[in-house]
């Protein structure tokens, strides 16, 4: 029987994101964002992090503000309801971030060349575009196939990736579903997968239904139950996407001082799941459950 991999939220940042660290976060694009290992990473006052990942939605933006990131490599990062995230502008305006320029498919080819272990991928996309003015690590090249000409985009191998699920069991194995986005390629590169989950589910629960894991077991370094933990983002079959958090995101981040008293009240203070519930307010959560259930056709694996 392998070794149970359940972890604090705390001990499991602590462990394996020391400062310095690359980490791929929101590869779901607007679902499963791991907001709750986010904000563990502000309370911990990591320093000097490599944010990577397709749209981060507002997390990216409140980790800079928290003043934890060096270098940004991703498609977008804003606030998706009202544009662009002010920490993030405040950071490229006063150059105390880099900011490495991806199309949502670049940073996708860049995982997927991670995950295969190859150096590059070889696409059409972005040539055309600005993006090679900015990124070092987009080359354009003729194939020497057809003559036409190529992108070339540099794999990326993150130290961590951390990724929301809805259920996973102590050991690793997690089932997750909906819009995928990069999480496979995700885990698959980088040297360290930390799963946050809604639900912690006997191992037979997970080997029910195998085309739904995401990542092998003994690819993850640490599992962590975390109820709400992509709150205000969605889970599907979970809760919907709270709308009116990032509004309010909006509202208190418009200067350095408004992001400071935002953080003082949702991240600092809070030092377990239960803590969060309860600043959220459960009647509140529970406004957010699914409306409408639509449940997927039963799979038969017997032989």
């Amino acid at each position: 029987m392998p070794e149970s991999k359940l972890k604090s939220l705390h001990d499991a940042i602590a462990e394996y994101i020391p400062d310095g660290s690359s980490v791929v976060l929101g590869t779901s694009l607007e679902s499963l964002i791991p907001f709750a290992a986010g904000h563990e990473l502000i309370r911990q006052g990591k320093k000097d992090l490599t944010l990577i990942g397709p749209i981060s939605d507002v997390l990216f933006d409140q980790i800079i503000g928290g003043g934890c990131v060096k270098k940004i490599q991703a498609a977008w990062v804003g606030n998706v309801i009202t544009g662009s995230g002010y920490n993030f502008r405040r950071a490229v305006e006063s150059e105390s971030i880099q900011v490495e320029d991806h199309s949502n498919l670049t940073i996708a080819m860049a995982l997927k060349g991670g995950a295969l272990g190859v150096s590059f991928m070889p696409t059409h996309t972005a040539l055309g575009s600005d993006l090679f003015k900015t990124n070092p690590n987009l080359k354009k090249i003729n194939c020497p196939y057809t003559g036409k000409p190529v992108c070339l985009v540099k794999s990326i191998q993150p130290d961590v990736a951390v990724i929301h699920v809805q259920r996973a069991d102590k050991f690793g194995n997690a089932h997750s579903w909906g819009n995928l986005g990069v999480s496979k390629d995700a885990c698959m590169a980088s040297k360290s997968v930390i799963l946050t989950a809604e639900k912690i589910v006997p191992q037979s629960t997970i080997t029910s239904d195998p085309n739904r894991v995401i990542v092998p077991g003994f690819r993850v370094s640490a599992v962590v139950h975390t109820p709400f933990g992509a709150h205000p983002s969605a889970v599907p079959g979970f809760y919907n996407r709270d709308h009116q958090v990032y509004i309010d995101y909006r509202n208190k981040s418009k200067t350095e001082v408004d992001f400071e008293n935002w953080r003082k009240q949702w991240v600092d203070p809070v030092e377990c799941r239960q803590d969060y519930i309860d600043l959220v307010g459960k009647n509140h959560l529970q406004s957010l459950s699914l409306r409408h259930h639509v449940l997927s056709e039963v799979a038969d694996y017997g032989y």
